[in-house]
């Protein structure tokens, strides 16, 4: 089981940026990685993944394209998350997962078994 532990959270105004990190102990590659958030009352939702195999694809939720970008260092066992021009809809509890096999729905949090323990983003307008 991949242990996974995120940082890097926080409380900033519209249209800042932050950068996320999820450090990773355990075997990981060949493994879809990624960022999921959850608002209070919300379903938690996929926000952006990469897979640590061959090109390394990414794939982004419709809301966070063109603002946030997933990225990893393999030497570092770590997945990144930067977001830019961040909006109050942003604000949740961001977690980090990871699993090795997955069907077409990349970005469904049900099909992730391995879950950090989230961390903070506020956006303040």
């Amino acid at each position: 089981q991949v242990q996974l532990v995120e940082s890097g959270g926080g409380s900033v105004q519209a249209g800042g940026s932050l950068r996320l990190s999820c450090a990773a102990s355990g075997y990981t590659r060949s493994t879809w990685m990624g960022w999921f958030r959850q608002a209070p009352g919300k379903k938690r939702e996929g926000v952006a993944v990469v897979y640590t195999g061959g090109p390394g694809n990414t794939y982004y939720a419709d809301s966070v394209k063109g603002r946030f970008t997933i990225s990893r260092d393999a030497a570092k066992n770590t997945v990144y998350l930067q977001m830019n021009s961040l909006e109050p809809e942003d604000t949740a509890m961001y977690y980090c997962a990871a699993n090795k096999h997955l069907g077409a729905s990349v970005l469904d949090a049900a099909l992730y078994s391995s879950w950090g323990q989230g961390t903070q983003v506020t956006v303040s307008s």
